[in-house]
């Protein structure tokens, strides 16, 4: 993966949080499990949103957190060990647990969570907002 470009431009101001955390969702790039984001066009009051689809066959809601951590959508998966009494011939299907973390802009919320079918399907919606524009005041400087 080729490094993002640096923040470090005199004309951003304040962006290092945003640099760092960039750092740390790049270092979280295990392929498992797989996800797809799509973008939903708004639908009458409903606004555009982000659709993260992840492929978690094999967990039950039970099984699966999902929780926001200062602007990060952190993911977990944790499925229990099957029962000790149960003698496989062969197993293909692994119990694993994961951590999935997507990085959300100020402004984002989740709008909803729902698991069908194997997939976990989770919205994130922009909440408008109004734009404002302040004057800022010039004083006088005090003469010595």
């Amino acid at each position: 993966m080729s490094r993002i470009p640096s923040l470090s431009s005199p004309f951003l101001l304040g962006f290092e949080e945003i640099e760092r955390a960039l750092d740390r969702v790049a270092k979280a790039a295990d392929g498992y499990p797989p996800y797809n984001i799509e973008r939903i066009a708004k639908k009458g009051d409903v606004p555009e949103r982000l659709r993260i689809t992840l492929a978690v066959a094999g967990f039950s809601r039970d099984e699966l957190d999902i929780t926001v951590e200062e602007n990060e959508l952190v993911i977990r998966g944790q499925q229990k060990e099957p029962d000790q009494n149960r003698v496989f011939l062969h197993r293909g299907i692994a119990s694993r647990q994961f951590q999935r973390t997507f990085l959300l802009a100020d402004g984002m919320r989740i709008a909803n969570a729902e698991l069908a079918d194997g997939l976990l399907v989770i919205d994130v919606e922009r909440l408008e907002e109004k734009r404002s524009i302040r004057r800022i005041e010039i004083s006088a400087a005090a003469t010595k």
